[in-house]
């Protein structure tokens, strides 16, 4: 709902295929790795995070690209061919490490240094490719700066409205502290790894590099305002001792919801 409203909002400022950029933006799962990471500075329900995050890449495989061709219309394709493409690219190697987890487990462990290198390097060979088919194309000469800031300024404003719309979500549903957590940080990701090769797929070759740039502006944003937003959660609130923040009775309290959270708070106020 926030991509169609922006992308209406936007097109007379950005132009219609960036605000399509912006669309397919909201319409994509959400990271897994940097999730779980944020999950866990902040205190989180790491094996929430991992299940909701995994969850999220899955059915996006799927919804990504269903919900692309209905709200994006004529500019996102998908027929059998990119069906197969998707599945082969992102579908395929998730189920295949899945399967082969109990032989190579331990040596992904041991070798986890080089082989965070290898995964890293592999989505910065996506997003230099990405940017250099916008150079060849020439969507750097023809995006302006003040489009640019504009294009900045929406990604920013999208980031901070799911934040605040997750964070007011999880308190008002009772969520305890570490699930609120979860819901804030893997609620508002966006994956590059997933949508640069589903953009490839979906879009034509001459609309990727406008397509992708909303998004690879949106990843760099939310990495680094939820390693701020993160560590602040981690903080414990000034004046308060190891004593306050690891007594039992709180983190049942926080655990069962805000009933019992409001029966803590009156009892420990009580002389």
């Amino acid at each position: 709902m926030l991509g169609v409203a922006a992308q209406a909002l936007t097109t007379p400022l950005l132009g219609a295929s960036l605000a399509k950029g912006v669309l397919f933006l909201t319409l994509l799962p959400s990271t897994v790795q940097s999730s779980i990471a944020f999950t866990s500075i902040a205190g989180g329900n790491v094996a929430a995070a991992v299940c909701a995050a995994s969850f999220s890449s899955l059915i996006g495989i799927v919804l990504t690209p269903l919900l692309a061709a209905w709200l994006i219309g004529g500019s996102a394709r998908i027929d059998g061919g990119s069906a197969v493409t998707l599945v082969l690219q992102l579908l395929l190697p998730f189920l295949l490490g899945q399967l082969a987890r109990r032989w190579i487990a331990g040596w992904i462990s041991r070798h986890k240094p080089a082989l965070t290198l290898v995964d890293r390097g592999s989505i910065l060979l996506v997003v230099y490719g990405a940017f250099s088919e916008g150079v060849v194309n020439g969507v750097w000469s023809a995006l302006s700066v003040v489009r640019l800031c504009l294009l900045l300024g929406v990604c920013v404003a999208l980031l901070f409205a799911v934040l605040g719309i997750t964070t007011f979500a999880g308190k008002r549903l009772g969520f305890a502290r570490a699930d609120r957590i979860v819901l804030t940080f893997c609620g508002s990701k966006k994956s590059l790894a997933s949508g640069l090769p589903m953009a490839a797929v979906l879009f034509p070759a001459s609309a990727v590099s406008l397509a992708v740039l909303p998004l690879m502006l949106f990843h760099q944003i939310q990495l680094m305002a939820c390693t701020v937003v993160a560590r602040r959660m981690a903080a414990p609130p000034r004046g308060a001792g190891n004593c306050a923040t690891s007594h039992p009775a709180r983190e049942q309290a926080e655990r069962a919801g805000p009933s019992a959270r409001r029966w803590f708070s009156r009892s420990s106020s009580r002389p």
